[in-house]
């Protein structure tokens, strides 16, 4: 049963409340839990990437030791020494090094993207023998007469289900093309820049 007396004596309950200028236990715990992510994917990515990525020397060298541990306790371990480290840095470090981690997912969207489109250009390659022209046209120092072979070759393994060593081999002439293009491209935006200025 209520109390009807309740509330009559002067004050309000709000009186009482605490009033937090910090953040609650649960944000802290999530900005924790973010900072460790952080740290697990620096950790997964290659030493090269890591090195990239502006560390203070402590964190990388955290990081890279992780790296280096096989035992599974042992790299648990190592991976919670280094969100302790990840949070020791302040926000604008962190933002500088979760643009970076983002950008790698940009790039690995790319470069699937144009491995997709050597891939298509490759079937084109395998199905219309004017694409073989248009290539030509493109690539005017290729090995005409050796890709003209290896297509050849790439038809007969296909109906002879057989491994498909020339298909891959194509794939890389392909792939080093598309390479050796993009070189040239930003060569000539250098200099187009170089020359504006």
């Amino acid at each position: 049963m209520p109390n009807a007396n309740r509330g009559s004596v002067g004050f309000q309950s709000s009186e009482f409340e605490q009033k937090y200028d910090r953040p609650s236990k649960s944000q802290l715990k999530r900005e924790m839990t973010a900072l460790q992510k952080l740290g697990e994917i620096l950790v997964e990515a290659p030493r090269d990437r890591v090195r990239k990525v502006p560390l203070p020397d402590d964190v990388l060298e955290a990081i890279l030791e992780c790296q280096h541990i096989s035992s599974h306790e042992g790299r648990r371990r190592q991976l919670q020494y280094v969100g302790k480290k990840m949070r020791s840095l302040d926000a604008s470090e962190i933002a500088a090094i979760q643009q970076v981690v983002d950008s790698w997912r940009g790039a690995s969207k790319s470069e699937a993207a144009a491995l997709h489109a050597i891939e298509r250009q490759r079937d084109r390659l395998m199905a219309d023998d004017g694409a073989l022209t248009e290539l030509r046209g493109r690539h005017p120092d290729i090995d005409i007469q050796h890709l003209r072979t290896l297509i050849r070759n790439a038809r007969k393994e296909q109906t002879e289900n057989k491994p498909p060593k020339a298909y891959r081999e194509i794939f890389q002439i392909l792939k080093s093309l598309e390479a050796a293009g993009s070189a040239t491209y930003s060569q000539d935006d250098h200099e187009e820049n170089e020359n504006a200025s």
